[in-house]
């Protein structure tokens, strides 16, 4: 499936699309910096504007900063704060030495957070979450830890702009079969290449700005949201948080042409007397989580704005999208982007991917490897159909991820949490469709006595971030399984309707 060229303008052909233009990702930004010092380009409510020789500067002092506290390339710096220009020189800062970003979500707690501190191993972590210097440190006490105005001595000046397309840039931590986040790597090649096709399939360009209230730990809100606008030229006024009016009154105040977000934003939004204000906007972009169809015309009857939904993954940035001129079609993520190719494999059919943005692999997990690709082609894990027009639309998921609110939940990493619980014999998770959070977290139970919902919550509360924990908990006698004593998920709730 290789009908990427539907996303092209008329006036620019296949053979004119170059998607690594630049390098890398940084080295792209910085070019831009230079050649307009004096372009705004990050907004947060503390700072205001800042512009490109800002970045410049800010990012150098950063990374000599870092330099000095031992940050070679190729090590691991972890990020985890709310977002912030700051937080975007940091970034920057991080790809300019050449070492790799770890992108960590603010909600994980103790377990979560030793985890990847113990398996990627930074040598420096930028948190603001007073309590993460403690796990962080009992996980790996010679990381260096720091907040977010990296208070560290200044070290010499230091080598930047030396990444090269291969050069890893980002592990995103995405959940695994082993029920544990792993490292997803992606080089500046995999972000840059990613970011050039939605520049060309969304005409994003350098008169764009964005209100990005999406986090950025995240492969939307970051991967795409941020990465974008810097490597587009564009604009991004960062929100710390989604919220309703604050969201509305950006749009106004900085003649917004663009808004990213998860279905329940969009949901949340249209609760708004002002939800029609969404109609100035140029573009609305939905991801992390399928957008449903009630819910696209739904969008469309109160604000004019038909929602452009996509697809992709952290281990492959975007792949799919809906075009930006033609029917923008509910329920499906529309036809490959710029550059990626998709076949779909097996019976029930499964999507696999190819192209640069695709990763290489996870962090320090060959076996995993092995098994995340065939013949050259990504394992989504996802299950696909195309119509008769060439649309892709996702029709389930072979592993058993949950997506709920657009961040992953794993159900064995949940599962192996509840299971700790003194009267619990047996926990099972599934994902159950919810019209505001896409899925919610589902526990079925056997337990020696009644174990309510927001028992388990309280057990679970300090180990797991919110997103993972369960929305309900229900006890009851057995788990359903097969002949090969396989918990059969699908029976659970099938049984607990009837």
């Amino acid at each position: 499936m290789s009908s990427w060229y539907r996303h092209l303008p008329s006036e620019l052909e296949p053979a004119g699309v170059e998607l690594l233009a630049g390098g890398s990702l940084s080295s792209t930004w910085v070019a831009r910096w230079r050649e307009q010092p004096q372009e705004a380009v990050i907004h947060d409510s503390e700072q205001g504007w800042v512009s490109g020789q800002e970045l410049l500067d800010r990012s150098e002092i950063i990374a000599r900063k870092l330099g000095s506290a031992g940050v070679e390339p190729g090590d691991r710096v972890l990020l985890s704060a709310a977002s912030s220009v700051g937080l975007v020189a940091a970034h920057a800062a991080v790809l300019r030495l050449g070492a790799v970003v770890m992108p960590t979500n603010g909600a994980y707690r103790a377990e979560e957070v030793a985890h990847v501190v113990a398996d990627a191993r930074p040598k420096v972590a930028i948190v603001e979450q007073p309590e993460w210097i403690e796990w962080i440190h009992a996980a790996d006490p010679n990381v260096v830890v720091t907040s977010p105005s990296v208070e560290l001595d200044m070290g010499p000046s230091v080598h930047l702009d030396q990444a090269q397309s291969d050069t890893p840039a980002l592990i995103g931590y995405t959940s695994g079969t082993t029920g544990r986040p792993k490292g997803a790597v992606l080089s500046h090649g995999n972000l840059l290449s990613s970011v050039r096709g939605l520049e060309i399939a969304w005409r994003w360009t350098a008169d764009d700005t964005l209100i990005l209230a999406l986090p950025l730990f995240h492969m939307h809100g970051l991967g795409v949201g941020l990465h974008g606008t810097l490597t587009v030229g564009a604009k991004a006024v960062l929100l710390p948080e989604f919220e309703v009016s604050q969201v509305l009154d950006s749009l106004q105040e900085f003649h917004a042409t663009m808004f990213f977000g998860v279905p329940t934003m969009y949901g949340r939004l249209l609760e708004s007397t002002r939800a029609d204000e969404l109609k100035n906007l140029r573009l609305c972009v939905s991801g992390s989580a399928p957008l449903a169809a009630e819910l696209h015309h739904k969008i469309y009857q109160i604000t004019g704005q038909r929602v452009l939904e996509r697809y992709g993954m952290t281990e492959t940035a975007m792949l799919v999208s809906n075009p930006y001129e033609g029917e923008r079609r509910p329920g499906s993520v529309g036809f490959p982007l710029p550059g990626v190719d998709i076949r779909l494999e097996g019976e029930p059919a499964e999507i696999q991917v190819k192209g640069p943005n695709v990763f290489s692999g996870y962090w320090e997990r060959p076996n995993e490897n092995l098994d995340a690709f065939v013949d050259g082609w990504f394992r989504t894990g996802d299950l696909g159909a195309v119509d008769s027009d060439g649309y892709l639309s996702i029709v389930g998921r072979a592993k058993e991820l949950i997506i709920s609110g657009g961040f992953n939940v794993y159900p064995r990493e949940v599962e192996d949490v509840i299971s700790e619980y003194e009267p619990i014999q047996e926990c099972a998770v599934v994902g159950v469709p919810d019209d505001e959070w896409g899925e919610v977290v589902v526990a079925f139970v056997v337990a020696d006595r009644e174990v309510g919902t927001d028992e388990i919550k309280s057990f679970v509360g300090e180990r797991l971030a919110h997103y993972k924990r369960p929305r309900r908990t229900h006890r009851v006698e057995a788990l359903p399984r097969n002949a090969l004593g396989k918990v059969q998920k699908h029976r659970l709730m099938e049984e607990r309707e009837t």
